[in-house]
């Protein structure tokens, strides 16, 4: 699976225009939209300089890699095995973050992109109820 790096991280956190570092682990972003629809679960993000982390709608997840802004590729990704009704929504999470292979921002946003469409908006902070 795919997902974003510490370089890309730390290439991030210097390119972006505007807000804090991306590559900040007090820094929590919740998945808005996926493939350009309302994600109704909850999902989050969250950066620092060599992993990322996050819980998915049923499991917590981690990871790490490699890459260069604005490309990047995981070597890892790792999660718990907890069953829930949500177990598609997060099947459907997970395979678009690893399939992601370009990153940006966009109006405080971050944006994870990847092919046949893969695209993943995120805003900081908690999911609103």
């Amino acid at each position: 699976m795919k997902l974003l790096t510490p370089a890309l991280l730390a290439l991030l956190s210097t390119c972006a225009t505007s807000g804090p570092e991306l590559a900040d682990p007090s820094r929590t972003w919740h998945l808005e939209t996926l493939n350009g629809a309302p994600f109704t679960s909850r999902a989050t993000l969250v950066l620092d300089e060599a992993r990322f982390s996050g819980r998915a709608p049923c499991n917590s997840y981690f990871g790490g890699g490699s890459g260069t802004y604005p490309a990047f590729s995981s070597t890892q990704i790792g999660a718990t095995r907890m069953a829930c009704p949500d177990l598609a929504e997060e099947d459907a999470y997970l395979k678009a973050l690893g399939a992601a292979n370009q990153a940006r921002m966009d109006d405080g946003r971050l944006i994870l992109t990847g092919p046949d469409d893969h695209e993943l908006v995120f805003a900081e902070g908690a999911p609103a109820d």
